[in-house]
């Protein structure tokens, strides 16, 4: 029997790590590994127009399922379009495999065609990022590459010139899967002990919980009552610990919205869980201890009373006997009826005449889309004013996901990222928050949902500008130039494309055309044309802004409505102890 070449090699491992598909766009030095693809059972190569929707799909499937995903590109201009989805996936915590194939190993170094250095670029944007040269280094490098990528929640990177794919293999392919399962950090006794002597000491007590709350809702839950504390929370988190919650106060940082930036700053102590959250200026910098299982995060936003190295739930649920119940509710209950109050507030930006108003409001399209999506739908959502829009407006519940390049801020980013979902989830509705900036930037990937026949449904919120950057002008006293640009109907390029798509400018029709866009058996876009001055102001403004604003703004600026978590605190309320 023959021995395998390289390519086909490294394709086999794959298999057995259980990869399914590979995301990418075939030519030249790739060849050998597409090859090896079609002639290898259960595995696909899917076709993207840009390799950068690629690795964005891979970064996607990664973050949703926790296996390996695996994205390539071929040698030069090929591979260095994966550098955006790369970033995003490394910095998400995804475990992505990105092969970047290269020119022909005995050029390397003379100024060849295509020639770039690939083992160099991708350094910034992996964990592991290695060259493979000669045969004799398969299979053992890939498997280091796949055991570093999910180990650490990172991405890796191997270099494969297309030569030596086409080699025959001198080392046997063996068997065996990368381990899955990491094990769960346990803090340490000492910092248990002073973790609950901080918090018994503490009058008041405030909770900030990230994305790594994932699995401790319950025992969030049991803290917040022992210790009468409200809960907010970073756009991470939402999705873990927003859901019954009758402690919460909202969100912080520049989408935030709510009472989440005072309980932070008012309260004795302030518990970080299982966030890095980045924006310190909405931190108090004292008085805050916080948890984390990796401990190079511990510290680097704010100074610490106390660093706490471990998993979130095994923290929580080791601290829990040491509390002293708090009989003391009046922070709490002040807290919860200032955040009642703040989105009473700010709801009128969307009710007041919503049903007649155009451009539609963006608010009521997302309040609409949070009502009528599946109670278990993967949101994708680009970054930019959508994310302001999915912050306040989709709904946990526990079932749901929300995904988007929350760390990395890159736009363009949703569609690709719902080409990925819908890949690793096929039974799942799928919803593609597209902004019109990002949706413009990869609008090739209409082409690939297409082409699949992806069943991902795309609401474009099409304002004709670049919300976001208008509001970092106006912020900064800057009148705003260049944001706005000519109106596109996406609808009839995705028409053009092959997809069912409605565009819609009367709100009346709004509902209509979502509810028939969801329900399509197939891919669908509604293009949504949205009032380009609905805009978010930040829970949080400095003097400085505030005149920035008074300087700059000549349009009507809103603060943005909640959606349904009015209702969430409105009930919150209702259960506050009567004297």
């Amino acid at each position: 029997m023959a021995k395998p070449n390289v390519a086909e090699q490294f394709v086999q491992v794959l298999v057995q790590a259980g990869v399914e598909r590979i995301y990418g766009v075939v030519g030249d030095s790739l060849n050998p590994i597409v090859d090896a693809i079609r002639r290898t059972p259960g595995i696909e190569w899917v076709h993207v127009r840009n390799e950068e929707a690629g690795a964005f799909a891979a970064a996607a499937e990664a973050q949703l399922t926790g296996r390996l995903a695996v994205c390539a590109g071929s040698c030069g201009p090929g591979n260095t379009h994966l550098v955006q989805g790369l970033y995003d996936a490394h910095r998400t915590g995804a475990p992505v495999l990105a092969l970047a194939s290269h020119i022909p190993s005995g050029q390397i170094g003379t100024g060849f065609f295509q020639e770039t250095h690939p083992d160099r670029l991708f350094v910034d944007c992996s964990g592991y990022c290695e060259q493979i040269s000669q045969p004799g280094q398969m299979p053992r490098l890939l498997r280091i590459a796949m055991q570093h990528a999910l180990a650490r929640g990172e991405v890796s990177v191997l270099v494969l010139p297309g030569d030596v794919a086409q080699l025959e293999a001198v080392s046997p392919t063996g068997t065996g899967a990368p381990v899955t399962e990491r094990g769960t950090v346990v803090p340490p006794e000492s910092q248990v002990t002073r973790l609950a002597e901080l918090i018994n000491a503490a009058e008041t007590v405030t909770v900030f919980a990230g994305a790594g709350v994932r699995g401790a809702h319950a025992e969030v839950m049991e803290l917040a009552e022992t210790v009468q504390a409200p809960v907010g929370h970073s756009l991470r988190g939402k999705e873990w610990i927003q859901y019954d919650n009758p402690y919460d106060v909202g969100m912080s940082g520049l989408l935030g919205y709510g009472a989440c930036y005072r309980a932070m700053q008012d309260a004795d102590l302030l518990l970080l869980l299982g966030t890095d959250f980045p924006y310190d200026s909405f931190l108090p910098q004292a008085r805050t201890v916080q948890v984390d299982h990796d401990a190079t995060r511990l510290g680097r936003r704010t100074p610490l009373e106390l660093a706490v190295h471990g998993d979130v739930r095994e923290t929580l649920r080791a601290v829990q006997p040491l509390l002293r119940r708090k009989a003391d509710r009046a922070f709490l209950d002040r807290m919860l009826r200032d955040h009642c109050k703040s989105l009473e507030h700010v709801v009128d930006a969307y009710t007041r005449n919503v049903e007649r108003h155009v451009p539609i409001h963006p608010e009521f399209a997302a309040d609409l889309l949070d009502e009528l999506a599946a109670d278990d739908a993967i949101f994708t959502v680009d970054t930019g004013m959508c994310n302001v829009w999915a912050a306040r407006y989709l709904t946990p519940n526990g079932r749901r996901r929300v995904i988007g390049s929350f760390l990395h801020g890159t736009m363009a980013n949703a569609l690709p990222h719902a080409i990925g979902a819908q890949f690793a989830y096929p039974g799942r509705q799928v919803v593609s928050m597209s902004g019109d900036g990002g949706l413009g930037m990869l609008l090739g990937e209409l082409l690939t949902v297409a082409l699949h026949d992806l069943p991902v449904k795309i609401v474009t919120f099409n304002n004709s500008s670049l919300g976001m950057v208008k509001l970092e002008m106006l912020v900064d006293g800057l009148p705003d130039y260049q944001t706005d640009h000519q109106q596109v109907d996406f609808a009839a390029i995705a028409r053009g494309a092959g997809l069912r798509s409605e565009r819609v400018t009367d709100p009346t029709r709004l509902r209509a055309a979502l509810e028939e866009a969801l329900s399509h058996d197939g891919p669908a876009l509604v293009d949504v044309v949205t009032d380009a001055n609905a805009l978010s102001v930040p829970p949080h403004i400095t003097a400085g802004q505030l005149g920035g604003f008074a300087l700059a703004a000549s349009k009507v600026v809103l603060e943005g409505g909640v959606g349904r978590m009015i209702d969430l605190a409105r009930a919150n309320l209702r259960n506050i102890p009567r004297p």
